[in-house]
């Protein structure tokens, strides 16, 4: 699929090094730098081992991958299969472009596609860009809800 000068495809094994830059760069804007641990080896893996776990759409514009959606499936056993947006990356030059609905419109296209019940994503509160960009599809920004997690640390040491 192209529009304009962006040409939106499927990820392959050899754009992880640069997906995980993007990953880094969104890290940093949401003042979590440190929070990236994962290694390029164990997301290469997680998206293209034996047993992948993710999917994702990148954009290129000018040779070069410069936004990308990474989604996998989750189930909910009220809703069904859902498409679970983990990350939509636009870097910082390219935003305000259309990348960001060039991307949410390819999403759509794989919820639909793949038969699922909805697609669901997380926006940090004060990410105001974000939610006025999520508003304009008329999704439904829930409050109510915190998100708990265990590291692999935790986890070993319970």
């Amino acid at each position: 699929m192209t529009n304009n000068n962006f040409n939106i495809r499927i990820a392959e094994k050899q754009d992880c090094p640069r997906l995980l830059e993007l990953i880094h760069e969104l890290a940093l804007f949401e003042r979590a730098p440190e929070e990236v641990t994962v290694t390029l080896e164990e997301f290469e893996d997680a998206g293209f081992g034996s047993k992948p776990v993710w999917k994702a759409f990148v954009v290129e514009a000018d040779g070069k991958v410069v936004a990308f959606a990474l989604y996998y499936v989750r189930y909910s056993t009220w809703k069904g299969s859902r498409l679970y947006l983990e990350d939509l990356i636009v870097t910082e030059e390219y935003r305000g472009k259309g990348i960001g609905k060039l991307l949410f419109d390819r999403l759509f296209q794989e919820t639909r596609e793949l038969g699922f019940s909805g697609m669901v994503w997380q926006v940090l509160d004060w990410n105001e860009p974000a939610i006025n960009f999520y508003k304009k599809y008329g999704a439904n920004i829930e409050a109510g809800w915190l998100n708990a997690s265990l590291s692999k640390e935790q986890i070993a040491n319970l």
